[in-house]
């Protein structure tokens, strides 16, 4: 290791050197998020230039609105993947500079039509729907990487018709982040049930499997509406989605194993049956 890399630094030399308060590396060092490599003798924090990089990575995701809990949970997954971590952050701050441009031009034209009339309410409507509707791509980025997004809207652009694509859209310009949390929790019971219930063999016919698919009926009910053509296009998506290679399914973690899914349309199949009757 040469004597660049052996540099340390007192907290105040390095909050200098990161332009940051001695406070802040205080407070990430007291609630685990950045501990400095090294302590003095007499217990003083001593940091380094890999800390400069942890400290670098923290910013960036604090910058684009994740909680420190958030932020702990990316460090820890697996720290040593800086460029892979570095091209994401890369990407989200493209994002988040082509949803202020939006805005920007909002307000631009907002300007425009005003010169006009100080009473043109329109105009500034639209910066407020405009601004409200960047504010809920913001925190879609929490759940899923800019990747994630373009391949989940090329799947989209492949399985909806004009007419239902049209629908979802006007149906999602209301959905929160909490709306958005409350589905993941909701999803996740139902994998974790389907895959106990496999597990253990259990009947697709019998009393916890037909409560399952009854749970996931719903869901997929709260979703399609009970519009046909919503629900053709949902089929198909799930269809081109597990079609992609493992690593490239933006939503993986939500996939049927082939046994799962045989399970689970048995299961379905005899729950709908029931209900005809």
């Amino acid at each position: 290791m040469d004597q660049q890399q052996q540099q340390q630094y007192t907290t105040s030399q390095f909050a200098q050197k990161a332009a940051v308060t001695a406070r802040t590396l205080r407070f990430y060092d007291k609630v685990g998020l950045l501990s400095p490599s090294h302590y003095t003798e007499a217990g003083h924090r001593l940091y380094s230039d890999e800390d400069l990089i942890n400290l670098q990575q923290i910013l960036s995701l604090k910058f684009l609105g994740f909680s420190l809990d958030e932020i702990k949970v990316c460090l820890q997954k697996d720290p040593q993947r800086l460029r892979e971590t570095l091209a994401t952050q890369k990407a989200m701050m493209r994002e988040k500079r082509k949803q202020l441009e939006t805005v920007i031009q909002a307000i631009e034209k907002a300007e425009t039509l005003l010169e006009d009339s100080l009473a043109n309410w329109d105009a500034l409507v639209n910066v407020i729907q405009v601004m409200q509707m960047e504010q809920n791509k913001e925190w879609v980025n929490k759940y899923l990487t800019p990747e994630q997004q373009q391949k989940m809207a090329e799947i989209s652009g492949n399985s909806y018709s004009p007419e239902a694509a049209q629908k979802i859209a006007e149906w999602g310009k209301n959905w929160t982040e909490q709306d958005q949390q409350r589905a993941n929790q909701q999803w996740s019971a139902v994998f974790t049930e389907l895959r106990r219930l496999v597990a253990e063999g259990a009947d697709p016919t019998g009393p916890e499997a037909q409560a399952l698919a009854r749970q996931q009926s719903e869901l997929i009910g709260q979703f399609t509406r009970g519009d046909a053509d919503v629900t053709a296009g949902l089929k198909q998506w799930w269809k081109n989605h597990d079609q992609l290679p493992q690593q490239e399914r933006p939503l993986g973690a939500y996939s049927y194993s082939s046994e799962e899914w045989a399970f689970m349309q048995k299961a379905v199949d005899h729950y709908k049956q029931n209900q005809q009757h």
